[in-house]
């Protein structure tokens, strides 16, 4: 249990250091990104100083179409002007947008990451069951902290394993049909048992969890992948 502990604190550490190098190394590639498309903006006065330059040295632009071209174009470096300005705030909305999505990526596949490594970890050490109670007449079984109601056909099949277990034995899909039942396990079909076996898991609901507390072994049968002292029968 102290290994495990130690390996899912390293392994939230390795997430938390990877999230925030990848936090700052995607503020900081935007923001330069960012200033750099800010900084090669063109000024926004820069038409302003051409037409204002053109006032300067042609003084002898004085009839009324010169001069109501030239306040066309110092409308038109205004209007310039304005646009520049707009470019540099939706850049700078973009780039805070692109950062938060950025970052919500990194989040997310780092934790997909951890979530996996986790599960792995689960599917190659088993489930851990401190305790398993069964009670046949409420028809409800306690793992852990998890209460399950199952159907009576549910519940036989899990007393059934329970009992195996506890006598250390793999019983085969007959073998279990034939305890339910009552018959000889000569006279029942493997594939009843493993019916049952599967009607079981989907009662547990939870997919890995049932795939891991009732293991397969191979051309033996079906068996409780937790410690016999765990479990109790009511």
């Amino acid at each position: 249990m102290q290994a495990n502990s130690s390996s899912a604190s390293e392994a939230k550490a390795v997430g938390t250091k990877i999230v925030t190098i990848g936090i700052v190394a995607i503020v900081l590639i935007l923001g330069l990104a960012g200033a750099f498309l800010l900084f090669t903006l063109p000024d926004a006065n820069a038409f302003n100083a051409r037409v204002e330059r053109l006032f300067v040295e042609n003084d002898d632009l004085t009839s009324a179409a010169e001069i109501k071209l030239l306040e066309i174009l110092a409308q038109s470096g205004t209007a310039f002007s304005e646009v520049l300005a707009s470019y540099r705030l939706v850049i700078f909305v973009l780039m805070l947008f692109a950062t938060g999505l950025l970052v919500a990526c990194l989040v997310f596949v780092v934790t997909i990451v951890l979530l996996n490594r986790r599960i792995g970890a689960i599917e190659r050490q088993g489930i851990q069951v401190s305790s398993l109670a069964i009670n046949r007449d409420e028809k409800v079984v306690v793992l852990n902290d998890m209460e399950f109601s199952l159907t009576g056909a549910a519940i036989e099949t899990l007393s059934v394993l329970a009992e195996a277990r506890m006598d250390g034995d793999v019983l085969s899909g007959a073998e279990i049909e034939a305890m339910i039942s009552g018959r000889d396990a000569s006279e029942c079909e493997e594939a009843s048992g493993a019916t049952r076996i599967k009607r079981l898991r989907d009662a547990l609901g939870n997919q890995m969890v049932a795939e891991l507390l009732i293991k397969t072994v191979a051309r033996q049968g079906y068996v409780l992948a937790i410690d016999q002292n765990a479990i109790e029968m009511r």
